[in-house]
């Protein structure tokens, strides 16, 4: 698939729009490495701060949803469980036009099909990002309702932290390592929901009845 090479955003009046960097967390929480592009915004945010014309979202699974999100930003830096066949916890990046080609060569779920449409739209209406980096990790397991990052995909959201520091210093987003716990309300998981509560709150697969409830199976001929 050739994709048309981005351009500049610009403003209804034609002009240059002005930097704005949307940080994208997206996935799926409930289904174990589905969940990794959430949780590098989450933790993205717990340790860092950026200049105000930065935004980081968990975009979840929203899909279309997210498109104002994207027309407005002038960069766009992207977390997410990617099927690259490789070995899982293995990151990779991708840029520019490669994102939703990519996106769109290897479906893992609904989602990436969801977030490929957002990209071709934010194309189609002119009202793209000037730069889009894909943080990308290989997941190990994806039908675990429930269940956990596995802990190869885990160690690799430290190492994705840093490629997305990296990235934002060069777009001007300015980090800087938290002196002080970030406030709530900002776009990203409540704390209800945060990978230590997630942890710490899950009950064993025996209690939680992962595999079905035994009341229901048909155990018997």
């Amino acid at each position: 698939m050739n994709m048309p090479s981005f351009e500049p955003p610009c403003n209804a009046d034609g002009g240059p729009r002005a930097n704005t960097i949307l940080v994208l967390g997206i996935g799926n929480l409930l289904w174990a490495d589905e969940g990794f592009g959430v949780r590098c915004v989450e933790a993205l945010r717990e340790r860092w701060s950026f200049a105000a014309h930065v935004q980081l979202v968990d975009g979840g699974t929203q899909g279309l949803y997210l498109l104002p999100m994207v027309q407005a930003a002038s960069h766009l830096l992207i977390f997410d469980a990617v099927d690259y066949g490789l070995a899982p916890g293995t990151l990779k990046r991708v840029a520019n036009e490669d994102v939703p080609c990519f996106l769109g060569a290897k479906k893992m779920s609904l989602h990436q099909t969801g977030f490929e449409e957002v990209l071709m739209l934010a194309q189609m209406t002119d009202s793209h990002p000037e730069a889009v980096l894909l943080i990308g990790c290989q997941p190990e397991q994806l039908e675990d309702y429930g269940g956990s990052l596995r802990p190869r995909v885990r160690a690799a959201i430290g190492p994705a932290l840093s490629m997305a520091v990296e990235q934002l210093t060069a777009w001007g987003g300015r980090p800087q390592p938290r002196s002080a716990p970030a406030a709530r309300g900002d776009g990203v998981n409540d704390p209800s929901v945060g990978l230590a509560a997630y942890e710490t709150g899950r009950p064993s697969a025996e209690a939680a009845c992962r595999v079905g409830d035994d009341r229901f199976l048909a155990t018997h001929a």
